[in-house]
């Protein structure tokens, strides 16, 4: 089967997610700057959320576009990084909530372990469904990008009962590297004659 329904579904789901963690955020206690400036934490959390969610979509929709056919194995793949994502808003509000305690902000870097591992294992089912030869197969290589972010990812976890903003630093910086989209992803699908 062709890519165009998982894509489909899966943008639909991330969508929800992203409108389920604005609307989890609490609004300031108050109508003054102060106010806002208490919520300034939790409004960066989102934003950072926010960032690493559009990340996996964009990565998602680039990896898509370099692959021509999808199985069962694929669609379930799909399903486990979605279940992932979609806990994100769970944990921010958590980490809000109790202000960034440590079991809170380590819960953050579980859910983005267990996403940047479903984006892997996806990747690996794509890549076998596709075909060796496939743009994707040729693109991905080693993927030292994706291990190392996972590393960091892993580092943050215990970090985060050493003091939870040294975990937070971590989460952004893994954010920063992958802010822009996979470049070897766009190469091979623009430079394929179109057919």
């Amino acid at each position: 089967m062709e890519t165009g329904r998982l894509e489909a579904f899966t943008d639909g789901v991330i969508a929800i997610v992203i409108t389920i963690m604005v609307l989890e955020m609490k609004l300031p206690e108050g109508s003054n700057i102060e106010a806002l400036a208490r919520s300034t934490p939790i409004l960066l959390t989102y934003a950072l959320s926010f960032t690493n969610v559009a990340i996996f979509w964009n990565n998602h929709h680039h990896m898509l576009q370099a692959s021509d056919h999808v199985n069962g194995r694929v669609l379930w793949a799909n399903m486990f990084l979605l279940f992932w994502l979609s806990l994100v808003p769970f944990v921010i509000r958590w980490m809000d909530e109790t202000h960034f305690a440590p079991l809170p902000t380590a819960s953050y870097g579980v859910v983005l372990v267990m996403s940047a591992l479903g984006y892997l294992v996806l990747e690996r089912e794509l890549i076998a469904c596709n075909g060796p030869e496939s743009k994707l197969a040729q693109a991905v290589g080693s993927d030292m990008k994706a291990t190392v972010s996972l590393s960091m990812y892993i580092a943050a976890i215990p970090l985060s009962w050493l003091h939870s903003w040294i975990a937070i630093a971590i989460y952004v910086l893994v954010a920063l590297i992958w802010i822009a989209p996979d470049r070897r992803i766009e190469k091979v699908t623009s430079s394929s004659p179109p057919g």
